[in-house]
């Protein structure tokens, strides 16, 4: 399957996936960061069913990810008023850039979290 004809249910997969190996965890680990169960997080990310909001909210705790961002991937904008703030946020840009390594991404977010966190110091 294209990524153009994916569903949402598969770029959702697709995207948590990615995010659970950038942040170098399993799928076990990210299933109990999420309080999720370790075979329905491998459903989730295969596309085999669409999250509920507490599950959309656990993974969104659990990857540092907006859970609108989230909800755009299944194709669910109606979280979205149009505000140009909510389109795209520095970490999502960072993490769809495909000239860049996964390595490179999460060297990236790193360096842009740590200046986050020296920010509110």
């Amino acid at each position: 399957m294209t990524e153009s004809t994916s569903t949402g249910s598969d770029a959702f997969g697709e995207f948590i996936r990615s995010q659970r190996k950038l942040a170098a965890l399993s799928q076990r680990e990210l299933a109990k960061l999420a309080d999720l169960s370790d075979a329905y997080l491998s459903q989730l990310e295969r596309g085999l069913h669409e999250p509920s909001v507490r599950v959309l909210h656990g993974l969104s705790d659990a990857l540092n990810v907006p859970t609108e961002r989230l909800l755009r991937f299944l194709g669910r904008n109606e979280v979205s008023d149009g505000d140009p703030s909510d389109e795209v946020t520095t970490e999502s840009a960072i993490m769809l850039d495909e000239a860049l390594t996964d390595v490179q991404k999460q060297s990236l977010l790193d360096i842009y979290r740590s200046f986050l966190a020296a920010n509110e110091l």
